[in-house]
């Protein structure tokens, strides 16, 4: 049966046409198709023709990715810019950049209507709790936007499973009780523990970000079934996965009411990220 809502879509990567990657650091392997749609690319409007066929209405760009080997921010922001009823844009922000990328994120938060912040120690090879991050999560409670976290062992061929350990939330969380936190890219094997913090600290939420709806871990399935339904929101991390793929697959996730599928598949991030009921 056909969803009967359309999907928000908490994390889309820009993906332009002959862009160098460097496969280390997109885990090409893992993902069906995904070299191709890397060599292939898509343009804004190619993004929503495929958004529009699988029902995804808006969706959160990402910009600002330091392990790319191309300039996204421009992308993002003409994307946000053109088609304000369709995208959000979200800054990657290094925090060995210090001040500096505070002030951008402040920059596109306040210039051009940006909605969320991330970090990924896949890629700064730093832990969370780190004091070079903690400029970057003040700013995001003043500024009252959710900053999405990378937790779990990572698919790109770097050593920084010790660093998205996901206990080291359980401070950030207590030091920052105003934060919106959104544990992004699974915390497996340590989903457990994700839901653990979930149940203690009401700031912290889950997003499936590279993790196709058919294999969210048991337990972020029995916690949006159950107290955590209004936690747990879905993310492509296209094109790592398509949103064809996505949108069928959440039309057959195992719920317990219809209620939850759309809190999953879109209210959850329209209120969280977007910031609307």
């Amino acid at each position: 049966m056909p969803l009967e809502f359309k999907l928000i879509d908490g994390w889309i990567n820009h993906t332009p046409r002959g862009a160098e990657f460097d496969e280390s650091q997109m885990p090409v392997k893992l993902f069906p198709g995904l070299a191709d749609r890397y060599r292939e690319g898509r343009t804004t409007e190619q993004l929503i023709d495929e958004m529009d066929a699988s029902g995804v209405e808006r969706g959160v760009v990402c910009a600002g990715s330091i392990n790319k080997k191309y300039e996204d921010l421009t992308w993002a922001v003409d994307a946000v810019q053109r088609h304000g009823d369709r995208f959000a844009g979200s800054l990657m922000v290094d925090p060995f950049t210090g001040m500096r990328g505070v002030r951008e994120l402040e920059r596109c938060v306040k210039e051009y209507g940006f909605r969320m912040a991330r970090i990924a120690a896949l890629v700064t090879l730093i832990p969370y709790n780190d004091p070079r991050c903690y400029p970057l999560y003040a700013k995001c409670a003043e500024l009252d936007i959710p900053i999405s976290i990378n937790v779990g062992v990572p698919g790109p061929l770097v050593p920084a499973a010790e660093f998205q350990y996901p206990l080291v939330l359980d401070k950030i969380c207590a030091h920052f009780p105003e934060l919106k936190i959104i544990m992004a890219h699974g915390g497996d094997p340590w989903t457990d523990l994700c839901v653990k913090l979930m149940q203690k600290w009401g700031n912290l939420h889950w997003m499936s970000s590279a993790f196709t709806p058919r294999r969210i871990p048991k337990p972020i399935m029995s916690f949006l079934n159950g107290r955590g339904g209004e936690r747990i929101m879905w993310a492509s991390d296209y094109p790592l996965l398509t949103f064809e793929r996505c949108a069928g697959e959440i039309e057959a996730m195992d719920m317990v009411d219809e209620d939850r599928r759309r809190m999953f598949g879109r209210d959850n991030a329209l209120r969280i990220i977007f910031g609307e009921s």
